[in-house]
């Protein structure tokens, strides 16, 4: 159950693959986001069921984007959680963004990227960019993260301790809430026109 008067955030965990490691990654930031006096809603696109070919202007969305659609519209601030593959990011990622417009609107987003040889920041980078067009505001403050793979604590927690990834996760989300409180008091106040 949710408390209507805290924020909540949608936690996007962007790789599908098989093998991935995204869920790790989003296992570890959803437990810095629980110690925030945040809801969390967690959307892994490996289980969405988002279809590949969006729908027409005319035609009704299949289910499955209807019910994203109702989680992304009820939250506050978005994190995408997001493999670099190729120097960019997942196509389930574009899939997921492309199939909704207002939703995202007038909203703070942020992205973690992760890889083994790269720190995710391409796919970081571009992500930005796509989210201005749907009139999200990307803050400033991303969380990149390069050898993700080779970041385990010798007792088999991911990720090993890093005072300077602790530092930039505390300054991410002090700057995510700041953002999701003012926006959604700007939303309430006047609503969005795009």
């Amino acid at each position: 159950m949710t408390d209507p008067n805290r924020l909540r955030v949608a936690l996007i965990v962007g790789s599908t693959r098989a093998g991935r490691f995204g869920p790790t990654v989003a296992d570890w930031f959803a437990g810095r986001l629980r110690r925030r006096a945040l809801d969390l809603d967690r959307i892994d696109l490996a289980t969405a069921h988002l279809p590949d070919q969006l729908a027409g202007h005319d035609e009704p969305p299949p289910a499955p984007v209807r019910e994203l659609g109702e989680r992304l519209s009820a939250a506050d601030a978005f994190v995408v959680v997001t493999p670099e593959y190729n120097r960019s990011f997942p196509a389930a990622v574009k899939n997921a963004i492309d199939w909704f417009d207002t939703e995202w609107a007038a909203k703070p987003v942020t992205i973690i990227g992760y890889g083994s040889d790269t720190d995710g920041g391409h796919a970081a980078a571009q992500l930005r960019q796509v989210f201005a067009e749907l009139n999200a505001v990307p803050i400033r403050r991303t969380l990149t993260i390069t050898k993700t793979w080779q970041r385990f604590a010798a007792d088999g927690s991911w990720p090993r301790r890093d005072p300077d990834l602790d530092e930039s996760v505390t300054a991410l989300l002090d700057q995510l809430v700041w953002w999701a409180t003012a926006l959604h008091t700007a939303r309430a106040t006047t609503p969005f026109v795009p």
